[in-house]
């Protein structure tokens, strides 16, 4: 940024704070002070209203700039494609929905169809309506439960947060869906049982099968899990735990349902996708935020073969088929940007980056986490960090969650934005988190870690 703001910058900030309902936050204090409106972004960095400048720690605020702001190769890919053709309903197909899907499958081994959505709210309702009509299908509707997990969290809409494990965002939006049912959470940190390692990840599987067991095996559909817990606190899986709960799914013909609305498209290193670290071979995976960076709205759920067989078997019943439409599932704007960017990533070796810059950023941590006794425990994969905050390493007693917003505070007066657990687990909301985009130096991470630093000093002493 050359430091300039637009002209009518004031009258911005005053349409913004007279018509605009954000996410996520009490609009009070807006009567006093004006809400923070982000001008522009180049790279990590992003800048507000007065101009300053801040390091992005958190991909856009919730995982999903995956390859950095201001990249003209996906702006213009996107500016050609909708010259060319904005929209058609996804009754037909378009050149980029054709060319990306082709592109995103040979990243999934396995798997080999793709419905296109526009948000992950969305890919996974699609799922959970796969797997009822399913249950219609060939189980004469018997079949219909969805387990989820402690901790995870699958959407917004009235469906999803039914399958949400993440109480605080759930209160005053009942009553529920009903077949949605909850199994434990993997959070080794915070064992439910007297084991570690492989003994506790087997164990915490096994406690699914005790819920599908307790339920009745034939009447659950499918397990919906996140490859490693995002807003829930950034909890990575035992080990022994992802085995186990493939077999599981196995042995009661249960579809795996892997929600990587969060994971996929790179954030955990190495692999494309979370599930893709385990060996998990599933029969869904949802996806969204980092499948375009941000650049255009798209989302994705993809399955098998086999289960998009089962909506074709009989062409003479005019019911049999995937009753379900996503209007926005046509714009083409998603493909064309999803497809240059997952190039992007390609072509810049995004994945080993960040795999090296998460190694780096888990070592600077551990190392905050020596200095400074109120981090507890520090966890992640790749650049999908977290470091939970503790009143006492003995007790674990979490800290309250308005110590952990004020470090994020601290850090913002620093020109660093990193997250917080916000408002999802009662009692639990005190893990900071870092997602950075997937181009993150070790100077960029130098530079959140310094801030961090800084801050837990200047909140706990």
């Amino acid at each position: 940024m050359d430091g300039t703001l637009p002209n009518d910058i004031e009258s911005v900030v005053e349409s913004d704070r007279a018509h605009v309902w954000h996410h996520l936050i009490q609009h009070k204090p807006f009567e006093t002070g004006a809400p923070r409106v982000i001008v522009e972004g180049k790279g990590m960095r992003v800048w507000d209203q007065h101009g300053k400048e801040h390091i992005d720690a958190v991909s856009g605020g919730v995982w999903t700039v995956n390859v950095g702001y201001g990249r003209e190769r996906i702006a213009d890919a996107v500016r050609e494609q909708l010259v060319k053709l904005n929209y058609f309903a996804g009754t037909a197909g378009s050149v980029p929905g054709a060319q990306f899907s082709e592109k995103l499958i040979s990243k999934m081994p396995g798997l080999s169809r793709v419905y296109y959505t526009n948000s992950g709210t969305e890919a996974n309702e699609k799922a959970f309506k796969m797997v009822r009509q399913i249950a219609h299908k060939r189980y004469g509707g018997k079949k219909y439960k969805i387990l989820y997990r402690d901790r995870d969290y699958h959407g917004s809409s009235i469906a999803a947060i039914s399958a949400g494990g993440q109480d605080q965002r759930n209160i005053q939006y009942g009553p529920f869906v009903p077949g949605f049912v909850r199994v434990p959470h993997c959070m080794e940190y915070r064992a439910q049982w007297d084991l570690s390692g492989e003994e506790y990840g087997q164990r915490a599987a096994d406690a699914i099968e005790e819920v599908i067991l307790a339920e009745g095996p034939d009447t659950v559909g499918a397990l919906c899990l996140e490859p490693v817990t995002a807003g829930g606190g950034v909890i990575t899986p035992p080990p022994g735990y992802w085995p186990r709960v493939q077999e599981i799914c196995r042995k009661y013909d249960i579809l795996l349902h892997i929600d990587e609305v969060v994971c996929g498209v790179g954030r955990t290193g190495t692999h494309w996708f979370g599930y893709q670290h385990y060996g998990v071979e599933p029969d869904i995976v949802t996806m969204a935020k980092g499948v375009a960076s941000g650049y255009a709205a798209i989302a994705c759920c993809v399955t098998t073969e086999e289960v998009f067989e089962l909506f074709k078997q009989d062409a003479d019943d005019p019911l049999d088929y995937f009753r379900d439409i996503s209007t926005f599932g046509g714009c083409t704007a998603g493909p064309a940007a999803a497809l240059e960017n997952m190039k992007i990533i390609e072509d810049e070796d995004l994945l080993e980056n960040t795999t090296r810059m998460g190694d780096y950023m888990l070592d600077q941590l551990h190392v905050l986490k020596d200095k400074h006794p109120v981090i507890g425990d520090v966890r992640g994969k790749g650049l999908f960090l977290g470091a939970e905050l503790v009143a006492d390493r003995t007790t674990k007693e979490p800290v309250p969650e308005a110590q952990a917003k004020a470090v994020v505070g601290e850090c913002n007066k620093q020109g660093v934005i990193i997250g917080v657990m916000n408002r999802s687990v009662p009692g639990f909301n005190n893990t900071l988190c870092y997602s950075p985009a997937l181009i993150a130096t070790k100077d960029d991470i130098d530079e959140i870690i310094a801030a961090t630093d800084r801050a837990l000093g200047t909140v706990f002493g």
